[in-house]
């Protein structure tokens, strides 16, 4: 590997993990947003996703150029297709942080009665699932990622019975209570970045061992 190579590789980590603090910073402002009812909060998280979106396609265009100027292969390769992969999936969540700013801000308007406590505690997984998944790419860390990966069902979980919270409101009022769709899509979107965090993690898994996690319980149990 050259000394050019290795600087190439250096810069692309360094914009990757700040890529990476960025989208942590903006769902921890956004959910807090949604817990406060701080619209002046949730308009900066609106505010700060075009410059997620600018490391993006900076993170994006780099990774290419490495590709065609060096042509890595085998643990340098697929540390490039895994930032190619991640870079994607963090801009993701930055876009799901943003909508559940919006969300925060339609509160202001259209009341969205009690939170159910799932909602806190979907926020408090996924941050979670989130920050473990960069630490265990900080560390190339196999298990640490499997970790992330077994807390996706929880948070699924929880998304449904926050709908079916939602779905015994309409049938006892016999419509949707005002506001409660915003209490719906929070959940949506907290269930979408946790699966971002698994994929992620995933990327880790294949990082560390050339292994790919993805739909491996499928895989598992295809018949031979």
């Amino acid at each position: 590997m050259t000394v050019h190579f290795q600087r190439e590789v250096e810069k692309l980590k360094d914009k990757l993990l700040h890529l990476c603090g960025m989208v942590e910073e903006s769902l921890s402002r956004a959910a807090t947003a949604f817990a406060t009812g701080d619209t002046e909060m949730a308009a900066a998280v609106i505010a700060d996703d075009e410059r997620i979106d600018l490391l993006e396609i900076d993170i994006e265009e780099e990774c290419l150029k490495i590709l065609a100027l060096h042509q890595p292969v085998a643990v340098d390769l697929r540390f490039i297709v895994v930032a190619l992969k991640m870079n994607n999936d963090l801009e993701r969540v930055g876009d799901l942080a943003a909508n559940i700013a919006e969300r925060a801000i339609s509160c202001r308007d259209e009341k969205c009665g009690d939170v159910p406590e799932e909602i806190p505690e979907m926020v408090r997984l996924t941050q979670a699932m989130l920050t473990h998944g960069i630490d265990a790419l900080i560390r190339m860390d196999g298990d640490l990622a499997r970790r992330v990966c077994d807390e996706d069902d929880r948070v699924d979980a929880l998304n449904r019975r926050v709908y079916e919270i939602v779905r015994a409101e309409i049938v006892g009022e016999g419509r949707l209570p005002p506001g409660r769709l915003n209490v719906l899509a929070v959940a949506r979107h907290l269930e979408r970045i946790a699966d971002h965090a698994t994929n992620i993690a995933e990327d880790v898994i294949y990082m560390v061992g050339g292994k790919i996690a993805r739909h491996q319980a499928a895989k598992e149990s295809r018949p031979h």
